[in-house]
């Protein structure tokens, strides 16, 4: 199945970044891009073609475009995000899906950000969040069920994004951090907890068998190498300070999917 991956360059603008749960320090600019050119490169070492975005300097969160789309085999969902100043990230985004899918969008008053969206097989995780809230989450429900997908609220609790707390790594088993999230939407999953020390671990990349990680958790990381996944470690240091994780800096999907109509 052939995978491409959209991302978009870091913004020179990055230190003015959205923070939530992270306390703020300075980020290099030069080492983040460094960082995530090597991102880029891991992604593409897996066989997965990249869209690289040109950089949108007055949008310091740009990099993350995962928060405001949500790409189905059938179909994209523009989100509507909770952090308003992020709403102007979208337009450029949507253009550049627009040639693999075609869109939906999110409308007032619902919020929803693909952060906090994990699916597995056809049913999607919504998780309820100062980004996403219940009319997003329904809005996502109507959107998707005609095309045979269901969405399932969860709660969350501590972190920015569902992703934040818990990610799907295939073989009907999801990686999380039990403190951050209710499991119990997740019944039928086989659960991989983050290491003790490590909270925020959760939030890693499974690519068919390969599993990228951030270096920063290494106890995570040969837990999931004893499960039976090849890790791919990669330093993001710098990006995490603007509260990044390896999920939320590019947007994967089939790129055999049905064209934009």
């Amino acid at each position: 199945m052939p995978l491409t991956a959209i991302t978009r360059a870091v913004s020179p603008s990055m230190n003015d970044c959205q923070l939530a749960f992270v306390e703020r320090q300075p980020i290099d600019i030069a080492k983040a891009v460094a960082q995530h050119d090597q991102y880029e490169a891991c992604l593409a070492s897996l066989g997965i073609a990249i869209v690289s975005l040109p950089v949108v300097p007055d949008q310091p969160d740009a990099v993350f475009v995962e928060d405001p789309a949500i790409v189905l085999d059938e179909v994209a969902i523009m989100t509507r995000m909770g952090a308003e100043s992020r709403r102007g990230e979208s337009a450029s985004l949507a253009e550049a899906i627009a040639r693999f899918r075609a869109l939906r969008w999110i409308a007032e008053p619902g919020t929803l950000e693909g952060g906090d969206v994990v699916r597995i097989g056809s049913t999607l995780f919504a998780g309820r969040s100062a980004r996403s809230n219940d009319a997003g989450i329904a809005q996502l429900a109507r959107e998707l069920a005609p095309l045979g997908y269901a969405v399932r609220a969860v709660e969350m609790r501590g972190c920015l994004h569902l992703k934040s707390a818990c990610t799907y790594l295939g073989r009907d088993t999801v990686l999380a951090n039990r403190d951050w999230v209710d499991l119990g939407p997740f019944a039928n999953a086989r659960v991989i907890d983050v290491a003790p020390g490590e909270p925020a671990a959760a939030d890693v990349l499974a690519i068919g068998e390969t599993v990228i990680v951030p270096a920063s958790f290494p106890e995570t990381a040969r837990t999931l190498e004893d499960a039976g996944w090849r890790v791919q470690a990669i330093d993001v240091s710098e990006l995490q300070k603007a509260e990044a994780g390896v999920t939320c800096m590019s947007l994967i999907f089939n790129s055999s999917g049905p064209a934009a109509r």
